[in-house]
């Protein structure tokens, strides 16, 4: 969960770039006779998370003692949830291809996180070290129930939840700092699903991809011994993601194993309706639904929508680009999934891009007007964002006002034909490829301010009848 603190104490919650065993105190280190005191941040964003997926909030939860001994977690217990979860009975709809799934969302509920295990061999053989700055970090759990029916469904159902993570502030999403975190569960059933076979629990995934890829060699690593005629067993295996396979860890606990009771250092959390109603009415606009009102309000594609309404940073940038334009809907969304997209891509993510919705708009409105060209327009806008100056006032300064007049570029072209006869040449025994060749160097000749199309006819022209 996205908070400052930990759960239970005031430690920063920023592990990933700290120094190891530098965020802790004796209440996340474990100590005896320390008083854990609940974090409100992360209980209000578990509610909302439970909300966006359409769960039911209870009145009333409480905290649970998850009883179990591993080196990353020093105190013996994880304070957890068990049998009063925060939310309870949501669902989750989303796109594999072009159907459309369902899955239920059996809990959320909001637990600690344990210390993070590094194993390493060198020259003092093989070590195991803890770091603790990520012991008692807000930790929220989302159960799915086994609606998913395939490897591909699973990676599409863990994006989406993502998605929605992301666009409500609960989570970061950032599955290399461990902030998106996933145990898948797969087991096997007669057609008639009269019975289902034992679950096996697979750990170790750090990538959707990883993901589909371990779910996919679990089914065929279990059909086939089904039809060896071997007996499976519950348990929980770990992918190794440099073999593809799955390997086995330990027999998969039960929660009686854990020997849960409730929490004694922690007061049960009462949850009025109209501390819901308030969080609820701070909800956004979720990604489903905001990409079908893209849909009907701009007529943007399906593909189109879906991908600028992934974050909602984009989205938002998408709708400011189009207030300021005053329209140009198709139009903005092809400079912002192509050009933008490329630049996101270069400066390590969307939140780096330095073009504001504003210069977009003014930039697309100029192509749009035929002021500059488009190949003008991709290099004002690195421009823009590198200057922060009006696109105008860079097109001004740079002198690049798209060439219109039909005489002066009658010029150009008659002397890109006169230096280029072997492509002149090619075009004429049929290579149409050469033509762009020409409008290239035209347009070099004219610092891009040229208008290609207008160029190109006038090169045709030229070409056709020998002149």
């Amino acid at each position: 969960v996205l908070t400052r603190s930990k759960m239970y104490c005031g430690c920063s919650a920023s592990y990933a770039e700290a120094a190891p065993n530098t965020h802790v105190c004796p209440v996340c280190l474990g100590m005896p006779g320390v008083l854990p005191v609940i974090n409100r941040v992360a209980v209000e964003k578990t509610i909302l998370t439970g909300l966006a997926f359409g769960c039911d909030i209870p009145s009333a939860n409480k905290f649970d003692r998850k009883n179990y001994m591993y080196p990353d977690l020093p105190k013996g217990y994880q304070m957890s949830q068990y049998d009063l979860p925060m939310a309870l009975a949501g669902v989750l709809r989303f796109e594999v291809g072009d159907r459309q799934v369902t899955c239920g969302i059996t809990r959320v509920h909001l637990e600690e996180d344990t210390a993070r295990l590094t194993h390493r061999t060198d020259a003092q053989g093989d070590r195991s070290l803890v770091d603790m700055n990520r012991s008692g970090v807000p930790l929220m759990e989302i159960v799915g129930e086994p609606d998913l029916r395939s490897p591909a469904e699973a990676r599409e159902f863990l994006i989406a939840v993502r998605r929605i993570l992301r666009y409500i502030g609960a989570s970061t999403g950032n599955m290399e700092d461990g902030a998106f975190r996933c145990d898948a569960n797969v087991s096997q059933r007669t057609t008639d699903a009269q019975l289902i076979g034992p679950k096996v629990e697979i750990k170790n995934l750090n990538s959707f991809r990883a993901v589909e890829r371990a779910l996919e060699y679990e089914v065929q690593r279990q059909r086939a011994a089904l039809t060896a005629g071997e007996t499976l067993t519950q348990e929980t295996r770990g992918w190794a993601d440099e073999r593809g396979v799955t390997v086995g860890q330990r027999s998969k606990e039960m929660a009686h194993d854990y020997r849960y009771f409730p929490e004694p250092d922690l007061p049960p959390v009462k949850i009025s309706r109209e501390w819901v109603a308030a969080l609820q009415a701070s909800l956004p606009e979720l990604p489903i639904a905001r990409c079908a009102r893209l849909i009907a309000r701009y007529g943007l594609g399906q593909s189109e929508a879906a991908l600028i309404t992934d974050e909602s940073a984009i989205a938002d940038f998408y709708e400011r680009s189009v207030a300021a334009a005053g329209g140009q809907h198709k139009e903005l969304a092809n400079w912002l999934t192509v050009e933008v997209f490329a630049l996101a891509k270069g400066a390590g993510g969307f939140g780096s891009v330095a073009v504001t919705p504003e210069q977009l708009a003014e930039i697309a409105s100029m192509v749009s007007a035929g002021e500059i060209n488009a190949l003008t327009g991709k290099d004002i806008l690195v421009g823009a964002g590198l200057t922060g100056a009006s696109p105008r006032q860079l097109v001004a300064e740079r002198g690049l006002a798209q060439v219109t007049d039909e005489s002066q570029l009658r010029e150009v072209v008659a002397q890109i034909v006169i230096d280029n006869p072997k492509a002149i040449a090619d075009f004429r025994a049929g290579k149409q490829a050469a033509i762009g060749f020409l409008i290239g160097a035209a347009m070099r000749q004219m610092r891009g301010a040229g208008n290609p199309d207008v160029v190109r006819r006038i090169l045709t022209e030229m070409m056709s009848d020998g002149t």
